[in-house]
Formats: structure tokens, C-alpha cells, sequence
């Protein structure tokens, strides 16, 4: 009896022990799980120096978010994300609602790339640049496709805090058009963000700053005005 006792003690004490070892690693399987999604779902690789979901608070943390072109773009920089921290509304998220009250994000780079055939790694994700009549059509749609994958609706950001960087265009037919634009944004803050036309104090910040940069984006035959601050009101629906 007694061997049997100290042999239920002894898996007790490894069953704990596993547990421990499996809450603190955590972290590190949601990580590799997130790369390994984002490699199957848009060809990318993705390396995350840092991930942390709150198991006692409704926080989520990714830090150090770098996301790399496929090998037609050259494998370049496409994405670099310093830091994405989202507090969300427990409550409501109980009730199928993504409702976030703070979402802090710095984008530290984005890299367009257009390859050998002409076309950039933007646009070969499916980012299209809506016209204005059918922005909010284009928003409408973006809110149903995600209640339908997730379940979810959307009810908005209490707090948005974002930051943005560089913008570099690359162009792998001929590097002379090669360009680099700082955008210098810094802890922009935008506040009961519901739908795609409230941020569109940051798009306007964003178009002004970055100059022409978008310009390869726009359609050649597009009759829209070239300057990229326009092109940003469209975007947004204005």
C-alpha cells in the first residue's frame, strides 16, 4: 500500500510538474504556432521574436514581427513590427465581440516590392485600392468576412495608438527607382475607431508624409489625382 501511495505521489508531483512546464512554454508554442499559420496562409516566412497571451489578463503581445516576400520578390523585408499590444474586453468577447479597448501598434517598416513581372507584393496579396464610391461597400464586406471566419462581430477600438516608420519601394526590374520615405509617425492616437473612416485623420498624416511613395500602386488609367494624400481619402471613403 505504502509503495503505491508514494507511486501516486510521485506521478502527482510529475503531473504538476508538466503542467508548470507547459504554461511557461506557452508563450513559446502559441509563437511557433502563429509562424507556422502565417507561412501556410500566405507563403511568408514569419519570425516573431516575442508573443505573450495573458492568462490572467486580457492582453496579447507580439513583439519584434518580421515578415518576409516570397522568393518572386527577392525573399526582402516586407513587414517590420516592433510592437502590436491589445487589451480586449473580456465580457465582451463571451458574447462572440471583438470589442479592443487599447491597440498599440508601430510599424516600424513596410517594404513594396515589385518583381520581375510587374506586379507588387501588395497587390499580390489581394490590397486593392478602392474607389471612392465603393469604400464603404469594400469596409461592409471586410466586417461580414470576418464575422464569417471567426463567428465574431466587431465592435470597435476603445483607444488606437499608432506608430509608423519607413516606407521603401524596391524595384527588382530596375533599382534606380529604388526609394526610401520617412514617415515619422509617432504615438498618433485615435480614439472610438468603428469602422475604416475614422482613421482618416492617420491616412491624411500618412498620404501627406509619404509624398508620391504610393503612386506605383494606383492603376495608370486611374483618373483619380496622383498625390498620395488623395489616394489615402479614398481608401478611407472620402
Amino acid at each position: 500500500m505504502k509503495r503505491v501511495l508514494k507511486w501516486g505521489l510521485r506521478l502527482l508531483i510529475l503531473a504538476v510538474v508538466l503542467v508548470v512546464i507547459f504554461f511557461l512554454s506557452l508563450d513559446s508554442i502559441l509563437r511557433l504556432i502563429i509562424q507556422h499559420n502565417i507561412r501556410a496562409q500566405t507563403g511568408m516566412t514569419a519570425e516573431i521574436g516575442k508573443f505573450h497571451l495573458g492568462l490572467f489578463e486580457p492582453v496579447v503581445e507580439i513583439k519584434d514581427l518580421q515578415l518576409y516576400n516570397t522568393a518572386e520578390y527577392g525573399g526582402t523585408p516586407f513587414l517590420s513590427i516592433p510592437e502590436i499590444h491589445v487589451e480586449y474586453d473580456r465580457d465582451a468577447l463571451k458574447k462572440n465581440q471583438i470589442h479592443i479597448t487599447v491597440l498599440r501598434f508601430n510599424l516600424g517598416e513596410l517594404d513594396v516590392v515589385k518583381g520581375q513581372d510587374g506586379q507588387t507584393n501588395i497587390l499580390s496579396l489581394g490590397v486593392q485600392v478602392p474607389s471612392k464610391s465603393t469604400a464603404s461597400e469594400d469596409t461592409a464586406h471586410q466586417l461580414a468576412e470576418l464575422k464569417k471566419q471567426t463567428g465574431m462581430d466587431f465592435k470597435g477600438i476603445d483607444c488606437l495608438n499608432a506608430t509608423v516608420g519607413t516606407f521603401k519601394y524596391l524595384d527588382l526590374q530596375n533599382q534606380t527607382n529604388n526609394q526610401e520615405q520617412k514617415i515619422g509617425i509617432d504615438n498618433f492616437v485615435v480614439t472610438n475607431v468603428t469602422s475604416v473612416a475614422d482613421l482618416v485623420g492617420l491616412g491624411l498624416l500618412v498620404g501627406i508624409r509619404s509624398g508620391d511613395f504610393f503612386k506605383p500602386l494606383v492603376d495608370s488609367n486611374d483618373s483619380t489625382p496622383t498625390g498620395s494624400a488623395q489616394q489615402i481619402l479614398n481608401i478611407l471613403g472620402h
